[in-house]
């Protein structure tokens, strides 16, 4: 499955030190420039500003080569959606609700860090209790309803915990 990153995903990810399932759940992943300039701002944290400055192999930095239309959004989500299209990406990795409104709208499906974080403890990845508690200590706020209702399905299914 080939992704394209928004600048949410890969921060949260980062911070949590659970970015390498990227790798894992993704044969191909790119991001723009202007993602990778909103992740080294100096107030991003120290170690996203410090992954984003020297970014794995595994993910590719890809300019985007048409035309940027103005969709009221960041650079960086602005950016991706277009890159995503002009690529002919499988997914988008966003959790912005305004750029998911905007990638939705233009065909493109889109994932968020919940999501992704789910399809790796299916695979057994990671624990996503622990990977949610993880991110329930950063600034993240996502939906906890969604969240505790994935905790559900990964206790039945006898998800890895630990």
């Amino acid at each position: 499955m080939k992704g394209v990153a928004d600048s949410s995903p890969l921060h949260y990810l980062v911070q949590i030190k659970a970015e390498d399932v990227l790798r894992q759940l993704f044969v191909e992943l790119i991001t723009p420039p202007e993602v990778i300039a909103e992740l080294t701002h100096p107030r991003a944290p120290d170690a996203v500003r410090s992954w984003a400055a020297d970014p794995p192999s595994w993910l590719r930095v890809v300019p985007v080569r048409g035309g940027v239309d103005d969709l009221g959004l960041g650079p960086g989500e602005t950016a991706a959606i277009a890159l995503a299209l002009e690529t002919h990406a499988d997914t988008l990795l966003i959790d912005e609700r305004a750029g998911t409104s905007a990638a939705k709208r233009r065909g493109i499906r889109t994932t968020g860090t919940v999501a992704i974080l789910a399809m790796a403890a299916e695979r057994k990845l990671i624990s996503l209790p622990d990977a949610f508690a993880a991110l329930r200590a950063t600034s993240f706020r996502g939906p906890d309803a969604l969240m505790s209702g994935l905790l559900e399905l990964d206790r039945e299914r006898g998800g890895q915990h630990g």
